[in-house]
């Protein structure tokens, strides 16, 4: 598909609702669900006391994980390159067993940052999507871009979107910034309802950057020089995986995901144009993306992923 044959939206925005035809109301049963990355498994019961609205969520996580990259800087504690290994970790099961064979002290109390556990974006936005599910609430992961690193770059991310209940929306959680990490940034926007503006998913950044919005070298990761439309192709694809409840991690490769730095075929950039639109209103294109998941080889999860951190194929599910 040509750039300007794209259906772009009219603004950067939050799905709608998924609704059911015949009762016009929202269905948001599958994302209150557990997935088999989500679930706690044998420490659900840990969960109970933990609080379950987004504000308290974030707390909560903010004292269980701390951020690889800026352990030091922002904490105080020099990362043992032996702990680095914390941050493949893929399930939230083995994310709260290595928690507590360090402290084994309720989950609510916040640990010190050599007590937590070391991660990145997506093991903050799995907890919170684990605990936000615990009790009831619908929540699932996106995958996308942050425009608040950075100046001028939108930075590989992974957020929670949450049902807002009371308002009948979705809505970005960002729990991986607590005051610590704000204050270093500048943050300025409310991490627990972070603007649309402000965190693109791949779908948005992949049609902003197809219609000639946004330039493509604006996306990836900074420190490691990876940008470019072949980056924002994985994002969607990891996106369309996450959306289907396999929360992998960011640096997990199969099927049609490029190769760094790759030149897009005609037939590739038809083939993510597709899941850019469908993943661009998850609730309205539900049974089309799981549909596409389950079926299409390109995307269908595979038992082992190649781990491109580690270069070196790995088994998906755990154990």
């Amino acid at each position: 598909m040509p750039p300007q044959e794209i259906d772009m939206p009219a603004a950067v925005r939050p799905a709608g609702s998924l609704i059911d035809a015949h009762t016009a109301q929202p269905v948001l049963a599958p994302f209150v669900k557990q997935s088999s990355f989500s679930t706690p498994g044998r420490h659900a019961p840990l969960f109970d006391a933990l609080p379950g609205d987004p504000v308290g969520v974030a707390r909560v996580v903010q004292g269980l994980l701390i951020y690889e990259h800026v352990s030091e800087p922002f904490y105080g504690y020099a990362l043992p390159d032996a702990r680095r290994d914390e941050s493949h970790i893929r399930s939230v099961e083995r994310i709260i067993d290595t928690l507590l064979a360090r402290d084994d002290r309720p989950l609510h109390v916040a640990r010190p940052p050599e007590g937590r556990v070391v991660g990145i974006c997506h093991h903050f936005m799995l907890l919170s999507l684990a605990i936000l599910r615990h009790h009831g609430a619908p929540a699932r992961g996106r995958g996308g871009f942050g425009a608040y690193f950075n100046p001028g770059k939108f930075e590989d991310h992974w957020v929670c979107e949450y049902w807002k209940a009371d308002e009948a929306r979705w809505a970005l959680l960002d729990s991986q910034f607590d005051d610590v990490f704000s204050r270093n940034l500048g943050i300025r926007h409310d991490v627990h309802d972070v603007p649309y503006d402000q965190f693109l998913t791949a779908s948005n950044a992949w049609r902003q950057c197809r219609a000639g919005n946004l330039d493509p070298a604006q996306f990836g990761i900074e420190f490691s020089r990876l940008r470019g439309l072949w980056f924002i192709a994985g994002s969607l694809v990891r996106d369309l995986a996450t959306l289907n409840g396999c929360e992998i991690l960011p640096w997990d490769v199969w099927g049609v995901q490029p190769l760094p730095d790759a030149t897009l075929s005609p037939q590739d950039l038809a083939f993510f144009d597709e899941i850019a639109l469908l993943t661009a209103d998850p609730d309205a294109n539900f049974d089309a993306l799981r549909q596409l998941f389950a079926r299409d080889a390109r995307v269908r999860m595979t038992e082992t992923v190649f781990n491109a951190l580690r270069q070196r194929e790995e088994r998906v599910f755990e154990g």
